[in-house]
This record gives C-alpha cells, sequence and structure tokens, in this order.
C-alpha cells in the first residue's frame, strides 16, 4: 500500500496527475511511494447538475452540498485530511506541507464557478486553504501546487532528505543564490567563498545571504525569522 494516499474531487479528473505525473513525484507515483484516486464529482449529480444559483442572489452558480455530500460519502476515507482549495483560505505554507506529508494522505475538493456551498464544507470539517491572492478558474490548479508541495517531502521521493533543510523556508528564510561551473561566465566570477573549501566560511555566506535577501524581498518573513531568534529558537521550522 502506497505510503501517501491521495484522493482528489473534481469535475476535470483528467486534469490528474498532470504534472505530477513526471520527474521526481511521476517515479515515486509509478513506484507505490504515493498514490491517486480521481472522483467525477458529477458522477453523484441528479442529471448532471452539479450547481445552482445562489441564495441571495448574485452572479455565477454553486456547487450544490448534496452532491458533493454524497462524493465525499462514498470516497474520503475518514482519516483523511479534508482540504478545499480557495482563494479566502489561509495562505499555504511549508509547514502546512510538512504537517500533511506526516499525516500520510489528504482528500482535495476542487471548487468550481462561485464557489461551494458552505454547509457540506461545514459538515465535513473542510481545511481551506489558497496558494495566493489571485483568482483561478477553478481549485485543480490550486490542488497540484498543494499536491507538489507535499509529495515531494515523502520519504523515498526526493533521494537527499539534506537538500529540503536547505530550501527557501525551512529554515525562516529564502534560500541563498546559487551557482555551478563554469566558475567564469560572461565575465562575472562565482563569488570566492564557494570555491575556497572553507566549508565554514561557506555556511556563514550561505547564511548571511539569505538573511539579506529575505530582509529585501520578504519583510514578513524576516520580522517572524528575527522575532524566532530574539526568542532564541533559531527560526528553525520543526520537519520531523
Amino acid at each position: 500500500m502506497a505510503s501517501f494516499r491521495v484522493c482528489v474531487l473534481t469535475l476535470f479528473p483528467d486534469m490528474f496527475p498532470g504534472p505530477l505525473g513526471y520527474s521526481l513525484a511521476g517515479k515515486a507515483l509509478e513506484a507505490g511511494i504515493w498514490s491517486l484516486k480521481t472522483v467525477n464529482i458529477r458522477h453523484y449529480a441528479r442529471n448532471q447538475h452539479v450547481d445552482n444559483a445562489p441564495f441571495g442572489g448574485g452572479p455565477g452558480m454553486v456547487m450544490r452540498a448534496d452532491v458533493i455530500d454524497a462524493a465525499l460519502r462514498e470516497n474520503r476515507e475518514s482519516w483523511l485530511p479534508f482540504v478545499y482549495m480557495t482563494p479566502r483560505g489561509q495562505a499555504l505554507t511549508q509547514e502546512d506541507a510538512w504537517a500533511l506529508a506526516r499525516i500520510g494522505g489528504v482528500c482535495i475538493l476542487c471548487g468550481r464557478f462561485e464557489g461551494v456551498d458552505q454547509r457540506v464544507l461545514d459538515k465535513h470539517g473542510a481545511n481551506e486553504l489558497s496558494i495566493g491572492d489571485y483568482i483561478l478558474s477553478g481549485g485543480e490548479l490550486a490542488a497540484l501546487v498543494l499536491l507538489d508541495s507535499i509529495i515531494r517531502l515523502i520519504p523515498g521521493v526526493i533521494k537527499s532528505m539534506e537538500s529540503l533543510q536547505e530550501e527557501s523556508f525551512s529554515r525562516g528564510l529564502l534560500e541563498y543564490h546559487q551557482y555551478t561551473r563554469p566558475r567564469v561566465w560572461s565575465d562575472r566570477a562565482v563569488p570566492g567563498v564557494l570555491v575556497s573549501g572553507h566549508h565554514k566560511r561557506v555556511k556563514e555566506w550561505r547564511r548571511i545571504q539569505s538573511e539579506v535577501i529575505t530582509r529585501e524581498r520578504r519583510p514578513d518573513l524576516w520580522h517572524r525569522y528575527a522575532v524566532a531568534m530574539a526568542d532564541g529558537q533559531g527560526g528553525i521550522v520543526e520537519q520531523q
């Protein structure tokens, strides 16, 4: 049995696995490290009508509670966390990805139209997540983003777990600049410290670069990191 189980409720099941069928995630899917079950919501609607006009008036249509409920009751395993992708949700973080990866599975509802009847979300205890302050045509692309952020954390997907600890957000900071061969390109040389062979200096340089980049580009992250450092927590996100 797969170590991580995914169930996706959608009107467009052919959109999955999509990009998750390639590269490391695709190989892990083939190897059975994670499994994917897609559920076509239309199969649970009378006459294929999955939506209706909103009470109170207004534009667009709303996905029906009874249809979503039927799909969930038949396909969601009770222990699977239930996530609804929506712009009004809590912003997805690396901490969320680690938390879901540790649980071992997730059930994701992909909304369409003006959204989903709130009653079915409340009934099933949906965790509402957002991947950014913008609007997409539906929740499928957001679900793929969420899944990609989780699957890469599952043991066996990425061979070197050490590489995950050096990424942006892993220690509360954005990642430092990266360089590779050639040593000089277009009259631009690699910073000397990176070819010095002095591992302690390299580590310190990378830490300073991460701090500078975070302070300049993400003041919100920098503030959280600075507070954590002041409290003696080191700004490190727990991954175990």
